[in-house]
């Protein structure tokens, strides 16, 4: 029945309330001609389940288990924003439409694509694209940050950051429940790739082979169910639904019958699935304590794919290896013909999953593709991550995706803010298998270094290493960073005024001058050279007055307002991109380049997450060298080793130098490295200590080192973090207007603060004097004029209470501590 206004209020009650019961009340939960026992069923099964909690704590529900959790895809979350704009879109063209029919005399035809507002849409999806924020009414729904810009510092930067997955926790809470490692998400989410700090364990990332499922229709499964001989809610008792020897089959959440032999449907249903009869992502899960058949085709689900085993041996044979290599079996074939299966988090909780082969026993049901399929793709680069300490793991996953290295660069189509890019990459002497499947190798982020582990000067403790100033004369560490500059022609008003760019002949832009990097169009071409001050595009835009006369139509003139290169440093243009906005503005794109080279300060890191800044640049005569005549790039302190239990780092160098020797990449894959005792046999039939230790000579005097040093190639990452970046003083500078103490912050050149403690510094060395000029005098000293008569405060020679001059006089003012 349909509610209307012109109803009886008592019946409209009425209807509201049912209305409200049938459609609303576990929304879920379908009802037909207002036929309420399976909602019925489904609020007494609720009850039932808190009362049975509440003596056996076993069926209380874990809300950090990943099986009852739901990752949204961009797909449904563009499908729900998209929902909402198209409603409001017929909401406003039917408005529209009645508007314009209701007028008694049209001449005009009617036509209803005129009345379309087409910015709706448009704008929303840009909108909430742009900024992140997910505004919809309809659903209560208003989040930020759904968006983000895809980081491109290096090419495991970006893939990292395409399998993140971010909670919708708070992250100023301290709640260590959803922050912990679950064991649910063995396999589907990397155990090491999360941040540091208010986000740890919040923002996740999907291991190697994990799928996210997108909804089946749940229609099809419903009647497959039915047929394997569930019983409808709606057709059985109570009795029936509660008795012990029943199982309660749940689809999607939703309850729709009861099966007499779970076993026999759980097993059908499988089977159905790998025949290929039935979605391979529809889950089945079987929770004998409760008595329930839990069946799954819902979207969001986190799944992976195992190797099925039957009768103690693995499906997928030897035979089937050979023809993925010949190229003649691809992945889908294995899904197809019953060899893998994809199972979620729930229903791996009715299976016994095998590590390995060796592993598989009588009852086991699935086997493992490859155990290092249970870290993501910035863990699975680190070499040797079993021997690691668990938290040295995590933060290379950190510092894998701030390493500087080789990314696609296309020079003619994108314009990137900030790229930083490594002169002379280098592939990993020890590599692993995800490296390889991610194509890692082909695009490094780091160079491979040899390594001398000793105690050299006093530049190199708390993590410091110390450069061979020859390495970095040959290119070790060198980078190249650019940066892109914007600026933009603006159009004023209707009357064509507009930004214009000042083109300078030949004799206006000499040698040496401001102007010299300019071409005779006003922009500086890509390849010119630009110095601290240098002008890259001579732009002017009309005056005040200017814009005044343009109202009146008279000529206009126009001040200079040129764009100036402000780093420290030289650079040079590398290209130049004009183009527009959606104002019709010209924009134009700078992007300058600028070489680096490693200084002191400049932070470096191996793939152990073991971090360090340069402390000292020795000239290659005075560094260490071994009897082999080999100088070391890096010298790096022992110290660094014993309480972070970085093993891994230690098999990294033995591999590696055994592999230099047998000329052949090391494999440091997690769980199916190299073994290290292969690695020694290596060394010594090579002619070397097989416990990687080399003899070695003072760079200084010449002598032998009194002790065995512990050196060999491992791979190191240059991170962005440099010097130049951060490094910031002034003297004078800017101030602030309303306090008139200098600004804050590097990019506005602000002041150094001196701060609560740098005063007790200050205090306990007595520099009592120091004190009073820089919290008194310093910035914050003002001069007045003072009418000693009145008191009042006046103008130079003049007070304005006392309409005299003479006894007004200079007083020096400033805050009182």
């Amino acid at each position: 029945m349909r509610i209307t206004r012109d109803m009886p209020r008592s019946l409209n009650r009425t209807n509201l309330a049912r209305e409200f019961l049938a459609h609303t009340v576990l929304a879920h939960v379908p009802v037909v001609e207002y036929n309420f026992r399976s909602k019925c069923v489904y609020v007494a099964q609720m009850v039932r389940r808190i009362l049975l909690a509440l003596g056996d704590s076993s069926w209380v529900d874990d809300r950090d288990y990943y099986g009852n959790k739901r990752l949204e895809l961009a797909g449904q979350l563009i499908a729900l924003l998209f929902e909402d704009l198209f409603k409001t879109f017929n909401t406003e063209v039917k408005k529209r439409a009645t508007q314009t029919l209701s007028k008694p005399h049209r001449a005009a035809q009617f036509n209803i694509i005129n009345l379309f507002p087409v910015s709706i849409i448009t704008n929303g999806l840009e909108s909430s694209i742009s900024t992140g924020n997910w505004h919809v009414e309809r659903f209560k729904m208003d989040r930020a940050g759904v968006t983000q810009v895809l980081s491109r510092l290096s090419f495991i930067s970006a893939l990292g950051m395409m399998t993140r997955v971010n909670s919708q926790f708070e992250k100023t809470r301290k709640v260590s429940g959803p922050r912990s490692l679950q064991p649910s998400t063995w396999g589907m989410l990397c155990p090491s790739d999360t941040p540091e700090g208010e986000a740890c364990g919040l923002v996740k990332n999907l291991a190697l082979m994990t799928h996210v499922t997108t909804d089946d229709e749940a229609g099809p499964v419903a009647e497959l169910l039915y047929i394997l001989g569930t019983e409808d809610t709606s057709v059985v008792s109570g009795d029936e639904i509660n008795d012990k020897r029943n199982s309660l089959v749940y689809l999607n959440g939703l309850l729709l019958g009861v099966h007499s032999n779970p076993d026999a449907l759980t097993k059908a249903t499988r089977k159905l699935r790998r025949k290929g009869l039935i979605g391979e992502f529809v889950s089945v899960c079987q929770i004998e304590g409760q008595n329930a058949i839990y069946v799954a085709c819902d979207g969001g689900r986190v799944c992976r794919p195992l190797i099925i085993v039957e009768n103690g041996s693995p499906m997928v044979t030897q035979t089937h290896l050979d023809e993925l290599k010949a190229k003649t079996r691809v992945w889908r074939d294995f899904v197809q013909d019953g060899l893998i299966e994809y199972l979620d988090v729930n229903e791996e909780n009715n299976a016994l999953i095998a590590v390995d082969e060796e592993s598989v026993q009588e009852g086991s049901t699935h086997m493992e593709i490859a155990p290092l399929t249970i870290l993501g793709v910035c863990a699975g680069l680190i070499p040797f991550p079993d021997h690691n300490q668990s938290p040295r793991n995590t933060y290379q996953c950190a510092m894998g995706k701030q390493a500087v290295g080789a990314i696609a660069y296309n020079q003619h189509r994108r314009v990137d803010t900030l790229l930083y890019l490594l002169t002379y990459p280098q592939r990993p002497m020890v590599e692993t298998q995800v490296l390889t499947l991610v194509g890692g190798n082909r695009l490094p982020g780091g160079q491979n270094a040899s390594l001398a582990v000793m105690s050299y000067s006093g530049y190199d403790i708390e993590d410091a290493v110390v450069l061979n100033k020859a390495s970095l004369d040959r290119g070790f560490g060198r980078c190249c960073v650019i940066k892109k500059y914007t600026t933009s022609l603006k159009r004023y008003g209707k009357n064509n005024l507009r930004d214009r760019l000042a083109p300078l002949s030949a004799t206006d832009r000499p040698s040496g001058s401001r102007y010299e990097a300019l071409d005779s169009d006003g922009i500086a071409p890509p390849g010119e050279k630009l110095v601290p001050g240098s002008i890259f595009v001579n732009k002017q835009v009309p005056s005040d007055a200017a814009l005044t006369d343009a109202m009146t139509g008279s000529v206009t003139e126009f001040r200079d307002a040129p764009v100036t290169y402000k780093a420290p440093v030289a650079g040079y243009v590398d290209k130049v991109v004009i183009t527009s906005n959606e104002n019709e503005d010209f924009l134009i794109k700078t992007m300058v380049r600028e070489t680096r080279r490693p200084e002191i300060g400049d932070k470096f890191s191996s793939r152990h997450g073991q971090k360090g800044v340069c402390g000292l640049i020795v000239p290659q005569e005075d560094m260490p060298f071994s009897d082999q005549g080999i100088c070391p790039d890096l010298i790096m302190n022992p110290h660094g080793f014993p309480s972070r239990m970085t093993v891994g780092k230690l098999i990294e160098f033995v591999t590696g130098k055994a592999a230099v020797f047998e000329g052949r990449f090391g494999n440091g894959t997690a769980f199916a490295g190299d073994k290290i005792d292969e690695c020694a046999r290596a060394l010594v039939k090579a002619g070397y200590s097989y416990t990687g230790k080399d003899f070695f000579y003072s760079g200084m005097t010449g002598e032998p080192l009194r002790g065995y040093v512990f050196a060999g190639p491992i791979f190191y990452q240059k991170l962005k973090h440099m010097v130049k970046d951060k490094m910031h003083a002034r003297s004078r500078g800017p101030r602030a207007l309303l306090t008139r103490q200098p600004t804050e912050g590097r990019s506005r050149d602000g002041g150094l603060r001196l701060g609560e403690m740098e005063r007790d510094c200050l205090i306990g060395y007595g520099a009592s004097m120091l004190l009073m000029e820089r919290l008194v005098h310093s910035s914050d000293a003002f001069t007045i004029y003072v009418c000693q008569k009145c008191g009042l405060i006046g103008y130079k020679g003049w007070c304005q209470h006392c309409k005299s001059g003479v006894e007004v006089s200079i007083e020096s003012i400033s805050v009182d501590y």
